[in-house]
């Protein structure tokens, strides 16, 4: 069965097309070899995943770092799927790796996994235009500090200073000369502070404004550091004419729906699985006297929101046949004793998912900027709505980025996340080994994943 699929998967894209051609390509279609791969994978996955977290949050200790990389690696999501043949594994690993390559701004090397990443899984197009324009927001704000500082340095030489023979100020001479440099190297300055202070933009606006001004100036700059990204933009637009659709395989079995609730559904999933985070006094106390501050803003945003929410599963409530007929995975449980127990269910539940979301957006505005937030919301709207399967593991790389996005890194709170990850993977491996089931009309065993 692993043999077809990979020669299945082969036939369909022209890349693979020489492996069929290998002489050994049977002795590369054991279980055990193809297992393997997703289990060397999620080593190197943990590795990328602690890198991430000790250049976004430099302040924190080798100790906090390690235990967040490794509870990350314990995601119940991600660790199911290392000891099966799925492509899970690979295409989070090569997006964290992106990501990883472009905050260390090697852009090339970046868009080069992220083409990578495209062939694993066509959808991880949205991660690399993520990533750019990740990389475009924090080098554009850094570009507006930089403008900021200099007008601030700008008013000191109007001030006395000491002078030499002759009544030139060293300080007036010092300001001209650095004044005359080009900003053409802003591409390859740090990264500005993601803990920075917030007072530089104001507001979501203020932010829009400064990308706008930075691209104009940095217009060339800009362009040459983040071509690789648009070159893999245009051979993913390439493909789609040629392929007629982002799908591989049974493209009738995926096509793109407008599914608004996967949306809803994602953002009640990462809150429980970081719940330890969210369920807090402070984040309670925190969200209240934010809604008491812009009480009429709040009650106006929040009427709105109710009803998107109640229109999105009213009418975008999609129900796969795969979701309703597989009784191996989770999700179609969940369906049917949670959400379809009773047809108030689901409205019920929009509440809590917009509660979600709002604890989600709170705790990134923490740490990030308001632009990289809804760029973040947007990527993750653009990877989840045309999805019509609901599948927990498609919310495996937007967890990622908020989970390593968060700014709370007390060890007790991730070592309670870590207890529970460990209780769910021993939970869902116990029922994937020892209680194997039948279908009548299909002979084999069945096991439950999610």
């Amino acid at each position: 069965m692993y043999c077809l699929s990979l020669a299945h998967v082969a036939s369909l894209f022209p890349g693979f097309y020489s492996a069929q051609a290998a002489s050994s390509f049977s002795d590369m279609c054991s279980a055990a070899i193809l297992r393997s791969i997703n289990g060397v994978l999620a080593v190197i996955c943990s590795i990328i995943l602690y890198d991430i977290i000790t250049h976004l949050k430099p302040s924190l200790d080798d100790r906090k770092a390690m235990l967040q990389a490794v509870v990350l690696s314990l995601y119940p999501l991600h660790w199911f799927f290392t000891f099966l043949y799925y492509t899970d594994v690979a295409s989070v690993t090569a997006v964290l790796a992106m990501y990883l390559a472009s905050l260390k701004k090697n852009y090339w090397f970046s868009a080069l996994i992220g083409g990578f990443s495209v062939v694993i899984r066509q959808t991880n197009i949205i991660w690399v235009l993520f990533v750019a324009c990740s990389g475009i927001i924090d080098i554009s704000l850094m570009h507006g500090k930089d403008h900021a500082r200099a007008a601030q340095s700008d008013v000191s030489i109007s001030k006395p200073s000491l002078t030499h023979d002759g009544g030139l100020s060293t300080t007036g001479l010092y300001m001209r000369k650095r004044k005359s440099v080009k900003s053409v190297d802003i591409v390859e300055s740090s990264l500005p502070s993601r803990h920075a202070s917030s007072s530089f933009p104001s507001g979501l606006i203020d932010e829009i404004q400064a990308i706008l001004v930075a691209l104009w100036h940095e217009k060339w700059g800009l362009l040459i550091s983040f071509s690789p990204y648009l070159i893999v933009l245009v051979a993913f637009i390439l493909f789609l004419r040629w392929n007629g659709s982002v799908v591989l395989g049974a493209k009738e079995a995926h096509t793109v729906t407008l599914h608004f609730t996967q949306l809803l559904y994602f953002s009640l999933v990462s809150v429980l699985a970081l719940a330890p985070l969210h369920f807090t006094v402070t984040q309670a106390v925190e969200l209240f006297q934010l809604f008491w501050k812009y009480r009429p803003r709040c009650f106006f945003v929040g009427f709105i929101a109710l009803i998107i929410g109640f229109l999105s599963v009213h009418f975008f409530s999609v129900a796969h046949p795969y979701l309703l007929a597989d009784n191996r995975h989770y999700p179609f449980y969940l369906w049917r004793k949670v959400i379809m127990a009773h047809w108030s269910i689901k409205y019920l539940l929009v509440p809590i998912y917009l509660c979600s979301w709002l604890s989600i957006i709170h705790m990134l505005g923490k740490s990030q900027k308001k632009i990289w937030v809804l760029a973040y919301v947007l990527a993750t709207a653009a990877v989840l709505i045309p999805t019509p399967l609901i599948e927990f593991r498609y919310y495996t790389i937007p967890f990622y980025f908020l989970a390593l996005h968060c700014s709370k890194n007390d060890s007790q709170s991730w070592l309670l996340i870590g207890m529970v990850y460990v209780g769910v993977n021993i939970f869902t491996m116990m029922m994937f080994l020892f209680r194997p089931f039948h279908w009548d009309h299909e002979p084999g065993i069945q096991r439950f994943i999610w």
